[in-house]
């Protein structure tokens, strides 16, 4: 469920972007969730004309997902089959991916070099093309300039940062019946499939299907022939009858629609994250050690939010290690010791008869953690700060008087300090009461006040709080730049005396509203994505 600052922010970026008429369709998905193009239309209010171009808009930005959705009809039409309704749905998760698109080309562009990142930032851009739109973008005229570009796009789908498109409109079946059952019946607590989640599975293509290309067979067959005549047909037209028959999987792969898989863009900010953390808490050796178990075992990962790493021999991780020049240095032993340290309460890393794994979730809760602990300092101040880190990790009611002996604080303080954190939803109050009777509140007893910290509430409210800072960051630039229209207006030899003043402080405005943005993205992956 997003809440409605999240809402309010991913509406704010899709009005940046697109305009208005698109905005105000995306809106009414993300509130309304799934609906078909008549619905929308009623609660728009809008022509369906300019609402069908709103959607696909959307859609070939890979903001909106169409699915048809097999249901029963009752009323008048009972007893009929099932109709099929073609629906739409808002992908919240890739509208906040939109301010990230410096973060993807900087991953791309260090992994796999300056035309691979550029190949790849007229994916970002265009949301979805196909190969003979990729070649033309990139201006490839020569024969030579089209086996380069579809090298990049080659070398970009083998490393799983683009992918084909999903099914236009996929045929989504009714959750399983068997499958509530076995969720209900089961000790442990299973999180039932969103909506957004079935469509998506559904719509993606087979991991074979997803990741291959094959480069454009016509272009090969004139190079082998050495023939100096413009190709019969161009990348993304049909071919003839006894083509299809001889090679039909390359013939799909010449209709396939590309784009930008933000999952395994994610998995690596994920990887640089979990990183990153270790490396704070432990060492530079540590973290080497880490990232050599990542890249190992990131062929097996499925999904963003994975649990856990596969299980590696400490072999493999040294051998991981010592691939990178830098890390020629570190020895066997050093790595065990690392490996060591690692599997230590708090257990990032898993042991398990010589074999180690990654605890995701244990480091990313770790990340959460210190990002709530800073935002409560800074916020409520030191007392606070302490009150936080003993109920966080106590995970359990207690009383005022025994956090204010645990913190060394006197009870009024303390007492204030719990009662504002918990108007702010940072704690959760439980009122006892100790004997008395029922013909009043506390009669004839003692009361007492229990404080806890509930983690899940605790990341949806913060969650929340960043969407609306991030919200509140873009209004704030977009002001700016409206208040200094005529400045930037200004032809740069013109700008002189107070003008070139305004100019040199809205640049230093926005140069630091961005770069707040992206930290305070970071964050918001960290607790919306990882």
């Amino acid at each position: 469920m997003v809440s409605q600052h999240g809402i309010l922010y991913a509406v704010h970026l899709i009005t940046n972007q697109f305009g208005n008429l698109v905005a105000k369709v995306c809106e009414c998905l993300l509130r309304n969730g799934a609906l078909t193009l008549q619905a929308i239309v009623r609660r728009t209010e809008l022509s369906p004309a300019k609402v069908r171009n709103c959607l696909l808009v959307l859609i070939q930005h890979n903001c909106a997902q169409a699915f048809i959705l097999e249901e029963s009809v009752s009323g008048e039409d009972a007893g009929e089959p099932g109709k099929a309704l073609t629906q739409y749905i808002a992908l919240f998760v890739n509208i906040l991916h939109r301010v990230r698109f410096s973060k993807f080309m900087d991953v791309v562009s260090k992994e796999l070099g300056g035309s691979c990142g550029e190949l790849f930032r007229g994916l970002l851009e265009h949301g979805r093309l196909t190969v003979k739109q990729i070649v033309d973008r990139a201006g490839a005229n020569a024969k030579e300039s089209t086996n380069t570009v579809q090298e990049d796009l080659g070398k970009l789908v083998m490393a799983h940062y683009v992918e084909c498109c999903p099914a236009p409109e996929p045929l989504v079946p009714p959750p399983d019946a068997d499958t509530k059952k076995r969720a209900k019946s089961s000790k442990v607590m299973v999180e039932p499939l969103t909506l957004e989640q079935r469509v998506m599975a559904v719509a993606m293509p087979s991991a074979m299907r997803r990741f291959s290309f094959v480069p454009n067979a016509d272009q090969v067959a004139d190079d082998q022939q050495n023939v100096n005549q413009p190709p019969s047909k161009d990348v993304g037209e049909k071919r003839k009858l006894h083509d299809l028959e001889s090679d039909t999987a390359l013939e799909e792969e010449v209709e396939c629609n590309w784009r930008a898989n933000f999952e395994e863009l994610l998995r690596r900010l994920r990887h640089k994250t979990c990183v990153d953390t270790i490396k704070v808490r432990f060492d530079d050796a540590a973290a080497t050690v880490l990232s050599a178990m990542l890249e190992a075992s990131r062929a097996e990962e499925d999904k963003v939010k994975t649990a856990n790493s596969v299980p590696l021999s400490l072999n493999t991780i040294y051998e991981e290690v010592v691939k990178n020049e830098k890390n020629h240095s570190m020895t066997f032993d050093h790595v065990r010791t690392c490996l060591e340290e690692l599997s230590c309460p708090p257990t990032f890393v898993k042991t398990d008869d010589e074999s180690y794994s990654i605890d995701f979730t244990k480091i990313t809760e770790a990340a959460q953690s210190e990002e709530i602990e800073s935002i409560v300092l800074k916020r409520f101040g030191e007392t606070a700060y302490k009150i936080f880190r003993l109920l966080f990790r106590a995970g359990c009611l207690m009383e005022t008087d025994k956090i204010a002996d645990k913190i060394f604080a006197e009870k009024k303080e303390t007492s204030k300090t719990l009662f504002k954190m918990w108007q702010d939803g940072y704690l959760l109050m439980e009122k006892l009461v100790v004997g008395g009777t029922t013909t009043g509140p506390s009669y004839g007893g003692s009361s007492y006040l229990l404080w806890k910290v509930n983690k899940r509430l605790l990341r949806e409210t913060v969650l929340d709080e960043m969407f609306h800072a991030a919200l509140n960051l873009n209004l704030r630039l977009a002001h700016e730049i409206d208040q200094n229209k005529e400045v930037l207006n200004l032809p740069p030899d013109k700008r002189e005396g107070p003008d070139k003043q305004k100019f040199d402080r809205l640049r230093n405005v926005r140069l630091l509203i961005h770069s707040s943005l992206m930290k305070l993205d970071d964050a918001i992956m960290l607790f919306h994505d990882f």
